[in-house]
């Protein structure tokens, strides 16, 4: 199943399954399932057989164009990140492959939607784009074995872990030049595990103005996100809703020499195979 959030004309949110020809609206045909994501999430084996059943007998109801597409989770608990996850990302740092996860935090006040724009900061010109798979966690959880990680994922989602990097690389801490106000936008829906099989061979790629910037599949995962689950459950209480980005392949702007920063103008598409695409255009920030 493909789980989407969406906004009517007159502001109000929805939830709705996406299909062939457009959304079916949940609270329309399910009077009683929950109006937002992590709440349904949450209640998902409550809901999950009526929600089969609408996606094999039900039409539409909305048109993909008369709504307006926002995250899948528009206010997640927590938003995490890895970094150096892809070999190739690793040699164009110029760093050496991680014996250990190293993991970041992103605020969720930056979290954005799949199809806008991403803010050019009044702070920098270092803006750069990186595309990743990235995972929702359905239940609360800790200390989960490898074995049993799969079984924490929800779905999953195309991430964009959009940075700052001059604010990234300042310090020692990654969480300000990773935080700024839209620059973590995810979706354009949840794809539930069943129609992605295994996560690790999926093809995922970055277009900045039609230019393939980054290609690669996630097969290239140095931890993968089972390793990723079992790593980070040690640690903290995963919960539903909470969004894990899983690293970035080769190809960031950063990488190149001179480095090619993202500017205003500037079209930014992150694709992934089996879920979909973001598509953002660079804007200047404003008041």
């Amino acid at each position: 199943m493909k789980l989407a959030t969406f906004q009517f004309p007159d502001m109000s949110v929805g939830v709705g399954l996406i299909i062939s020809d457009g959304i079916v609206d949940l609270h329309k045909h399910l009077k009683q399932a929950p109006r937002n994501m992590i709440d349904l999430i949450e209640a998902w084996s409550d809901h999950k057989p009526q929600l089969e059943q609408l996606v094999a007998q039900m039409k539409a109801d909305i048109p993909l164009d008369a709504v307006r597409l926002l995250s899948p989770i528009p206010r997640p608990g927590k938003i995490l990140g890895i970094g150096l996850n892809y070999a190739d990302h690793v040699a164009e740092a110029g760093m050496e492959t991680p014996d250990s996860q190293l993991w970041f935090a992103k605020m969720p006040t930056a979290t954005n939607v799949p199809i806008g724009t991403i803010e050019l900061p009044k702070v920098s010109e270092q803006l750069d784009y990186e595309a990743e798979l990235a995972f929702v966690v359905g239940k609360h959880c800790r200390n989960v074995s490898r074995a049993d990680a799969a079984d924490v994922i929800f779905g999953y989602c195309v991430a964009n872990d959009v940075s700052v990097r001059d604010w990234q690389l300042r310090t020692s801490q990654f969480l300000l030049g990773k935080s700024f106000d839209t620059h973590a936008p995810f979706g354009p829906w949840i794809v539930t595990p069943d129609e992605i099989g295994d996560p690790h061979t999926l093809d995922i790629q970055c277009l900045v103005n039609g230019e393939v910037r980054q290609k690669s599949n996630t097969e290239h995962l140095i931890f993968d996100c089972y390793a990723q689950i079992e790593h980070l459950s040690k640690v903290m209480t995963l919960e539903p809703g909470d969004i894990i980005l899983t690293g970035t392949p080769g190809g960031v702007g950063i990488g190149f020499k001179p480095p090619r920063w993202l500017k205003a103008g500037d079209v930014v598409e992150v694709s992934i195979d089996r879920i979909g695409s973001l598509n953002h255009t660079v804007v200047p920030e404003v008041d």
